[in-house]
């Protein structure tokens, strides 16, 4: 059942004939007073409640405290503010005191049918499915990674956006694609974009595609990747690095779930899951007013950490292994072994381009070996270092850390001649990513 909570009548009777028709049972309140009745009454599955009950208070401060009575009375029942544009901070104020959603008005009956099932959906799934998830690529049984999977086992079911948050190289996309292959979408496209490396200049068309003629070489009509992932998954990477402008027209596409091609006026409507990734603080970034508040609270209804290769030190044999399987499948080459002091030394590097580094790393090893096995030799040949002593997982953090990695970059960079494409390829990083630790470690 879904208790629906407004003063105004029209808007009771209109949302409870939507909801109605897409198979819900509801019950209607008419004041906080009526709400707090019909919870102690009868417990709902979703609460959707605006957020003023009076003519004479228009704060938004009645459904602040209707909404910390619910979370007091019953915090296991996600609630979903209904509010205008104009308070979209009051919606972001109630998303910190535990609300599940909020949904402009007016609403688009699709988006707040797709809100709804979503909440109910979430908060329905305790477990992942009992046949197994899809892990495709995903090579490691470390305790951080099992308890990232066993939330992407409960959330790939639902529609609910995810936020993917890890350093370079640690395999975000793999998980959303483990997200995506898990879903009731699995069958519909996965498209991937890379957010950094689309211009401000190009970003309506890439995102949203564009009609011909709608600017100097559009010479034929494109679709956009909304279009192209109708129906499926759509994967924001780098969703750090979008500009303020763009963010305003990305939030519009999540919330209201359309859109125009730029240089045409028709609206087109898109069904997707989205799913972001970030190797930035997005908190900080919202704290100093370079992320929009309205836009992480939209992306990050679930929030995924993924761990580093320095703090999953058991799965990096595993991935070794891995990868020189893959080489020798790849190449059609005869199959390598590693021995165990090599896999043992491995697991003393710092790896600050993280599973991409190492499977960098594990293939040039290969290519300049002429030996059945590869020993840690092989491996100290490659590194600016000789093979360093063991040291506790413990110690890997810290001031050594910083000391291997800047070390680490140093010799990419100098080994690459300076050429800082190449470098960054060779430590399994993007360019941004080599600038920030170039900058880290006040290197020229």
């Amino acid at each position: 059942m879904i208790l629906i909570v407004d003063d105004d009548k029209s808007v009771r009777l209109s949302l409870s004939l939507l909801l109605r028709s897409a198979g819900h049972q509801t019950a209607m309140a008419a004041s906080p007073e009526e709400a707090l009745e019909s919870l102690r009454v009868s417990r709902p599955d979703l609460v959707v409640m605006d957020m003023n009950f009076s003519v004479s208070f228009t704060s938004g401060q009645e459904g602040l405290e209707l909404l910390q009575r619910f979370k007091v009375l019953a915090p296991e029942v996600p609630v979903i503010l209904i509010t205008a544009w104009g308070s979209i901070d009051l919606a972001v104020e109630g998303m910190r005191l535990g609300a599940f959603d909020f949904v402009t008005k007016p609403w688009q009956p699709h988006a707040m049918l797709q809100r709804v099932a979503t909440a109910l959906e979430l908060n329905r799934v305790q477990r992942p499915a009992e046949g197994g998830l899809l892990r495709d690529g995903i090579i490691g049984n470390s305790r951080g990674l099992e308890e990232v999977l066993q939330t992407v086992g409960r959330v790939a079911p639902t529609d609910a956006p995810v936020l993917i948050l890890g350093e370079n190289g640690t395999g975000k996309e793999l998980i959303a694609r483990a997200i995506h292959a898990n879903s009731r979408r699995a069958s519909a496209p996965f498209v991937t974009v890379n957010l950094g490396g689309i211009s401000r200049s190009l970003f309506e068309s890439e995102m949203f595609g564009h009609v011909k003629g709608a600017f100097t070489g559009a010479v034929t009509s494109r679709k956009g990747r909304f279009a192209m992932a109708d129906g499926g998954t759509i994967f924001l990477d780098e969703i750090g690095e979008l500009d303020p402008g763009s963010q305003v027209k990305l939030l519009r596409v999540l919330q209201e779930h359309t859109y125009e091609a730029l240089g045409d006026s028709a609206t087109h409507r898109t069904d997707v899951r989205v799913v972001c990734a970030t190797n930035a603080d997005l908190s900080r970034m919202v704290a100093e007013g370079k992320f929009r508040e309205d836009l992480f609270y939209r992306i990050n209804l679930i929030t995924l950490h993924i761990p580093s290769l320095r703090q999953r030190l058991d799965d990096i044999p595993l991935l070794a292994d891995w990868f020189v399987k893959q080489y020798a499948e790849r190449t059609g080459t005869r199959p390598r072994r590693l021995t165990d002091d090599a896999r043992r030394w491995l697991q003393t590097c710092p790896f600050p381009g993280n599973i991409r580094e190492l499977r960098n790393m594990v293939e040039r090893a290969i290519i300049v070996s002429d030996t059945p096995e590869i020993g840690p030799e092989t491996f100290a040949g490659l590194s600016a270092e000789s093979a360093p002593t063991a040291v506790a997982a413990d110690s890997v953090a810290g001031a050594r850390l910083g000391d291997m990695e800047r070390a680490a970059v140093a010799e990419a960079i100098s080994a690459a001649g300076g050429n800082l494409s190449l470098a960054a390829s060779s430590l399994g990083l993007s360019r941004q990513a080599l600038y920030r630790r170039m900058e880290k470690y006040g290197l020229k």
